[in-house]
């Protein structure tokens, strides 16, 4: 009844499907029954249905474009900015423009600057040094007016050279030894005695130490996969099985408990502990099905200037794994927001801070997928250009602080004096713009998160040891990261 009266009336030319699109919060069987409504009435719900279809579209938009930039838009976050500085190359419409302009004789100084000196750096001075001689034949040595040639001196270019990986056997020669006076035959012990085999690492294997240690280092430093490895060593000769090199690794894996705890014990002791985790699925575990997720913890800690790594593998993301791995711990922790961290905030002993980086990733995702206006002039910055610009001004002072090369405590004055004000008013233009904002939006998404997490975000500023973001042991993460994108099945095991 009610469209029926706004058609007659001509109140739009849409089509009444505006008011049972699915996502909107009309009921319409809570309208009234009566034709006779007031047109103000009308006209508000028509405007209510329109403004909730244009977010709801809006919203639906901001997806696609966001899909399709993660699909085929470049993935660095850095911002490309122009110098303030820099002129417009191609504008009609400015005033410098070459038609019309007039030359002055204004002088720009440029203030004196240090330059790096340019050039290839020197080979370092403990690498072995082998001299090969370049001389002259005996004839050349003989000049033209008929005298020798004396040598005066000579010119040194050094060039780096790589000898390829070469293997080698380790023959163990036990001697034995036997009493020939007794002969067997006495009871007071043995007559033949050996020396006794060396320690290994797997016992009754013939893999070195060294050998074991280049295969795990290939494989979960430098990202090479087992099966890569067969190849190589296949082409020096040697025919290693992926298999086999797999259950060496679960092997040697378990002779490293015991360093494992002291590398726990090692990250404790420190006054931070950054934590993050990255999914993998885990082949041939016995009592799960091949698809089900796993996670490798990564925690870093210990003392600032000789931080330890170290790498957990867990079934489950659950907040209790890190609890577990922190207990009595005292200190700062260091995480992304992800709620399985949220409970060891609530520790006494334990104060959790926020990424700003995460914070920010927020606002560069809306700045990638905004609607590119016909002209910057109207429009030159978006709120997320606003919002990265704050977050951008509180990373130049902590460059600032590591050009001056300060200590803790001058970190934390010069954060108190320039990052809190900034902070201070970056607060207040997120709490301005919130209300002005679609809360489903990505802008309005970006916002909620970093209020949200606005008390863990700014702890950093209250100790010189601590950094802004989580980013260091993010980047410890990548290599694993890399390396389980071509991992062996066989070797991810617990």
């Amino acid at each position: 009844m009610i469209f029926l009266l706004l058609f007659q009336r001509k109140v739009f030319t849409k089509p009444p499907v505006f008011a049972t699109y699915p996502g909107m919060d009309v009921d319409l069987k809570s309208l009234p029954d009566d034709a006779s409504l007031p047109k103000d009435t009308v006209l508000s719900l028509v405007n209510e249905i329109e403004i909730k279809y244009q977010e709801k579209i809006h919203h639906l938009e901001e997806q696609l474009r966001l899909f399709k930039n993660e699909l085929f838009g470049r993935t660095s976050e850095q911002r490309h900015e122009p110098h303030p500085d820099q002129l417009p190359l191609f504008n009609g419409d400015d005033k410098h423009g070459t038609e019309g302009s007039q030359p002055t004789d204004d002088t720009i100084v440029i203030a004196a600057h240090a330059r790096k000196k340019r050039g290839r750096k020197p080979l370092p001075k403990d690498l072995p040094r082998i001299d090969i001689i370049h001389d002259l034949s005996e004839d050349q040595k003989q000049c033209a007016c008929g005298a020798r040639l004396s040598r005066f001196g000579e010119e040194v270019s050094e060039k780096l050279d790589y000898i390829p990986a070469r293997l080698r056997v380790e023959r163990h020669i036990r001697y034995k030894y036997a009493c020939k006076n007794c002969e067997g035959v006495e009871d007071d012990g043995p007559t033949v005695r050996i020396a006794p085999l060396p320690v290994q690492l797997i016992p009754k294997s013939n893999a070195t130490a060294g050998l074991l240690a280049h295969i795990a280092v290939s494989k979960f430093a430098d990202g090479l996969p087992l099966y890569r490895q067969q190849k190589i060593f296949d082409r020096l000769g040697i025919e290693l099985s992926r298999a086999l090199m797999a259950k060496w690794m679960v092997q040697a894996a378990r002779c490293c408990t015991g360093l494992m705890d002291l590398l726990q014990g090692q990250i404790r002791s420190g006054p931070l502990i950054n934590i993050d985790e990255t999914p993998l699925q885990v082949l041939n575990e016995a009592g799960r099905d091949n698809t089900t997720k796993s996670y490798m913890w990564v925690y870093r800690g210990g003392r600032p200037d000789r931080p330890v790594l170290l790498y957990e593998y867990q079934r489950t993301r659950s907040g209790k794994t890190a609890l577990e791995f922190l207990d009595e711990y005292h200190g700062y922790i260091q995480s992304d927001d992800f709620s399985g961290y949220d409970h060891l905030g609530q520790k006494p002993d334990i104060v959790h801070l926020g990424c700003w980086a995460h914070a920010r990733r927020k606002f560069v995702k809306v700045a990638k997928v905004r609607k590119k206006h016909r002209s910057k002039r109207d429009n030159p910055k978006s709120l997320a250009d606003e919002a990265l610009d704050y977050i951008g001004n509180l990373y130049r002072i902590e460059k600032e602080a590591q050009r001056r090369e300060l200590d803790t405590a001058q970190i934390r004055q010069l954060r108190q004096e320039k990052s809190k004000p900034l902070l201070d008013e970056f607060k207040v233009w997120l709490d301005a713009k919130k209300p002005l904002t679609p809360p489903k939006g990505l802008l309005g998404q970006a916002i909620s998160y970093t209020l949200s997490n606005w008390e863990k975000l700014i702890i950093y500023i209250q100790d010189g040891r601590l950094r802004p973001d989580n980013n260091l042991v993010e980047n410890a993460i990548r290599p694993f990261v890399v390396g389980r994108n071509y991992a062996d099945s066989v070797i991810m095991r617990s």
